[in-house]
């Protein structure tokens, strides 16, 4: 329903991505069924006005779905004690490129950097950043909080909450990025044969960098990507379609190949039950870390279960696009 609602304010001659026009994905919407309606009305709905398909890459039908979640931490509004690592918000003198208004093959790419003497040039990396390179006239910390791995992972996750000392709380979001690629610090641990393909994961990643505090802050800058934020008036997370993110149904995707909007049926495992987890989710959100065409990020949502979902998830699966019947596509494979 929130995707629908996005899509109905839309101009009707839009493109919507590659996947047809706006208008094919209106007529669908005005067919959708309240909230209030049965699993078997929902099904109709679905069978009636869209077809599956089936998603495969050059290498087969099998890709990676992996988990996140909105972050909790603990800051404080001044700096003070443990409070000593700033959450940042956009640089007024950043500027954010989307490179595919400019050039058709560079669609989903995007850099950022700052104007110097009329060229766009990098902006600071993580490292820069954390060591206080940025002009305080540009930029301000909306909160401080106690833990410098706690705001990297924030970082990853894109959204959280922060319980202030004073009792109050803070919902941030994501409001920028410096324009570096992501880095995984998972496959820098891995390389330095510090954890395996097999054992990665958020926990092992938290526990080797509670275990090697001296190290920690270099392998954190091995990602220069950084991204900063904003306070957010909602009441949940606000994914990269601008709709309040839904637990276990709100999907990240590859935004360079995937519209956002799209219905998109999941066949993957369950990270604790290790149960088959087959359900419909919504392509409501992105990340630096989600490339392929079989390839997505389930939010889990906010709380010690979603973290510890979240932070196992590494599921092998498979997943189908549901399209407006009016749509065809000759082909839904995709090369690597």
């Amino acid at each position: 329903g929130k995707s629908c609602s996005r899509i109905q304010k839309n101009d009707p001659q839009k493109d919507f991505g590659w996947l047809g026009r706006v208008r094919d994905w209106q007529e669908a919407c005005r067919h959708i069924p309240p909230e209030t309606a049965s699993a078997d009305d929902v099904r109709g709905f679905f069978e009636t006005w869209f077809t599956p398909y089936h998603v495969t890459e050059s290498s087969g039908k099998e890709g990676l779905f992996t988990g996140y979640y909105e972050a909790a931490l603990h800051g404080s509004r001044t700096r003070t004690g443990p409070y000593q690592t700033p959450l940042l918000s956009r640089p007024s003198d950043l500027v954010m490129v989307n490179l595919g208004e400019f050039r058709p093959e560079l669609k989903g790419q995007r850099i950022a950097g700052r104007v110097v003497s009329g060229q766009l040039k990098p902006f600071e990396d993580r490292a820069a950043i954390e060591t206080g390179r940025l002009s305080a006239k540009t930029v301000k910390a909306l909160c401080w909080v106690d833990s410098p791995v706690d705001a990297f992972f924030l970082q990853v996750q894109g959204s959280g909450i922060v319980q202030l000392t004073d009792g109050s709380s803070l919902r941030v979001g994501y409001d920028g990025q410096n324009g570096y690629a992501y880095t995984a610090i998972g496959k820098e641990l891995i390389a330095r044969g510090e954890l395996t393909k097999e054992n990665v994961s958020m926990q092992t990643l938290r526990d080797w960098l509670a275990k090697h505090p001296n190290e920690a802050t270099e392998l954190m800058h091995q990602n220069k990507s950084y991204v900063f934020f904003k306070i957010l008036d909602s009441d949940g997370s606000i994914g990269g379609e601008g709709t309040v993110l839904t637990p276990q149904r709100s999907l990240a995707i590859d935004h360079s190949i995937w519209p956002y909007g799209v219905p998109m049926f999941v066949a993957t495992e369950h990270p604790a039950k290790k149960q088959p987890l087959n359900r419909l989710f919504f392509a409501q959100d992105t990340g630096g870390a989600i490339i392929g065409s079989v390839r997505g990020d389930v939010f889990w949502g906010y709380g010690d279960d979603a973290t510890h979902n979240a932070g196992l998830m590494k599921s092998p699966g498979q997943m189908w696009i549901l399209l407006p019947k009016t749509l065809a596509p000759d082909s839904l494979v995709f090369s690597k």
